[in-house]
């Protein structure tokens, strides 16, 4: 993970990162010392209960995200984001100075004010957050990157409401609050000057001033690629899972486990902890690349603890209650609870940061900060309604834990209707299984699948997993040709039939039949898209390379492209290769975890790229040179 660390010693991340996160502190460090002032001391600033105030602080907070995103959105892509992260960070400044008169004037009206304006403060960085690191990373910094973004955002949410609660009781005039907020906008606004300029992609945007019809604008924007705007549901349904969570902590703590004020703390700690771990850990497991394989894994994981937790949660409040702190983690069953709690932090974290890389990369430039406001906007949308459901199920009699578990269980049905729309997640998902669970995948040559632009990927065929493999190891989303046949495997064929594989019937004459798959392939070349086949078509009987099949020089001819030759070592004998026509059957004959290599050739021309030529070439990476 030291390489991800390392973008904090770089001069095109660290000024952002730091002013990301004193933003994140103060927000919530201005934001939870108001609700704990006014919690403990509402009968002196207004008649309104406590319990009214803390949910009317929380909504005028979230009101600008639905009022401004969509126009922050233009405002990032119409400008440079560096100098609108400066003009922000003064707005900050100036929103303390308000909060500052408010507690001076004892004026409740002017801290609201000052807090929705904390609102529009963080509507406005929002976009600038999310777009800005395509501009100052490169594409296998991204997923790094937005780990830092993710773990340093709930570090900073934890320490600013824990600093806030902490001053409210501590100060001997509620003035020093917003002094304190005030100190750390200055230092936000000094780090943010550190920024490098980060230019508009479309600066001949007219900024459309009307919030309804920007933000529908900004939502066809995201549906213009599927599977952008399937990630932004995704990143959308997390931030209510984790706020269904992080909402019921002080009641979960009081009412079930018998706690006090350090429980909620100790609850809140462990779940950042938590996401940040997970964070921080996608990088190594993602190779530095977006690997939105990780996805449904996190989901996985987010609902299994999120059961147990609900599982594990005593059915009635502990004897002795309230517990102190060391009282409770006396108690084995806090440790199960802690240890889940951990664990859906965790595997939050593998879910959310890639599907944050994927927008960033996926999202066209000129559009991207508006995509990222519009995920804004459905992410607030999400939260309350979540909290509002959440609220009406409790008040029909649901239990905590009930809630718990309810919300782990939808978490299932949500990520498979996902990934029944966008098979490409599941896809990757046991390709990423494969390559680091039955084998270990050595990449050799990666360098040469380009980023962007079209090429055809050629390569000996010798399991029945050759796809998955290939898949894998590359940077970026495949469409296969493959022999029709594979589309009868279970599994493997449903998934590879969804997500837009190209099926061809090798044994039927009819000329049709070739035109057609040579129609397909050439649309995806001209797509600008990684097209990959097999040219042996069926698996080798006896490890050898068998003769290429001409299906290739058809489509150069059609739609000309680089080809990248390449050469799978050390699956033959797996339990997924055949021997004489019949499957492997004893499972990893070869003994699991067995080193496997892929080997990637440099490009040839579309003209050079006969059968032969190819041919020749996979045997050279293979080692048997002639």
């Amino acid at each position: 993970m030291s390489s991800q660390f390392g973008l904090l010693k770089t001069g095109s991340f660290a000024p952002f990162f730091i002013t990301q996160f004193l933003g994140a502190f103060n927000d919530n460090l201005f934001k939870n010392a108001l609700i704990v002032l006014l919690t403990f001391q509402a009968a002196s600033w207004t008649s309104l209960k406590a319990e009214v105030l803390a949910n009317l602080a929380a909504g005028i907070f979230i009101l600008p995200f639905f009022l401004f995103s969509a126009t922050a959105g233009q405002l990032a892509d119409k400008y440079d984001k560096a100098t609108l992260a400066r003009l922000v960070k003064i707005l900050e400044i100036g929103i303390m100075v308000v909060a500052a008169t408010g507690f001076w004037l004892h004026s409740l009206w002017l801290l609201l004010t000052a807090l929705f304006l904390l609102g529009c403060h963080s509507t406005l960085f929002g976009p600038v957050k999310y777009a800005i690191l395509p501009q100052h990373l490169h594409e296998d910094e991204l997923v790094g990157g937005n780990a830092l973004i993710e773990a340093g955002t709930f570090v900073a949410i934890l320490i600013g409401t824990l600093t806030g609660g902490l001053l409210a009781g501590a100060v001997t005039h509620p003035v020093w609050i917003a002094v304190g907020g005030l100190v750390v906008a200055v230092a936000g606004y000094l780090t943010s000057r550190g920024i490098p300029t980060a230019p508009p992609p479309a600066p001949e945007l007219r900024v459309n001033p009307n919030p309804i019809t920007e933000t529908w604008h900004n939502i066809v924007f995201a549906r213009e690629n599927r599977s952008v705007f399937l990630s932004i549901l995704g990143i959308s349904w997390f931030w209510l899972y984790g706020a269904l969570f992080l909402a019921q902590f002080p009641a979960y703590a009081k009412n079930v486990l018998g706690g006090g004020e350090a429980t909620v703390t100790l609850l809140l700690a462990t779940f950042t902890v938590g996401i940040g771990v997970g964070s921080l850990l996608c990088e190594r497991l993602s190779g530095k690349r977006v690997e939105i394989g990780l996805v449904p894994f996190g989901s996985i994981g987010l609902t299994l603890f999120g059961l147990d937790l609900a599982f594990a949660s005593p059915s009635g409040l502990i004897a002795g209650a309230p517990l102190g702190l060391w009282s409770l983690l006396g108690q084995i069953g806090t440790w199960r609870i802690l240890a889940d709690l951990a664990l859906i932090g965790m595997f939050g974290g593998f879910f959310i940061v890639p599907l944050y890389a994927l927008v960033q990369v996926r999202s066209e430039a000129k559009h991207r900060a508006r995509i990222i406001a519009a995920n804004n906007i459905l992410n607030a949308l999400f939260m309350v309604v979540g909290a509002l459901a959440a609220a009406a199920m409790l008040s029909a009699g649901l239990t905590i834990p009930q809630l718990f578990g309810l919300g782990a269980l939808c978490n299932a049905v949500v990520a498979l209707y996902i990934y029944g729309l966008v098979p490409e997640f599941l896809l990757r998902f046991l390709a990423w299984l494969l390559v680091h669970g039955a084998y270990r995948l050595e990449k050799k040559g990666l360098e040469h699948i380009p980023l962007d632009g079209p090429a055809v990927l050629v390569c000996n065929h010798v399991s029945f997993v050759d796809t998955m493999v290939v898949m894998g190891a590359s940077p970026r989303p495949i469409r296969f040709l493959l022999d029709r046949r594979y589309f009868h495997i279970p599994i493997l064929g449903y998934l590879l039939r969804r997500s837009g594989a190209i099926g061809i019937d090798f044994d039927d004459d009819q000329p049709e039949t070739f035109a057609q798959a040579v129609k397909e392939a050439a649309a995806t070349l001209a797509a600008d898209e990684l097209l990959a086949l097999f040219p042996e078509v069926t698996l080798t009987p006896d490890g050898e390379i068998q003769p290429f099949r001409p299906l290739i020089s058809r489509i150069l001819a059609s739609q000309p492209a680089p080809v990248i030759p390449m050469a799978l070592q050390g699956l033959w004998g797996s339990s997924f290769s055949k021997i004489a026509g019949r499957a492997m059957q004893r499972p990893f004959r070869r003994g699991f975890l067995s080193p496997i290599a892929l080997v990637i050739g440099a490009p040839l021309g579309a003209a050079e790229s006969t059968p032969e030529r190819l041919q020749a070439e996979v045997t050279c990476l293979r080692g048997e040179c002639r």
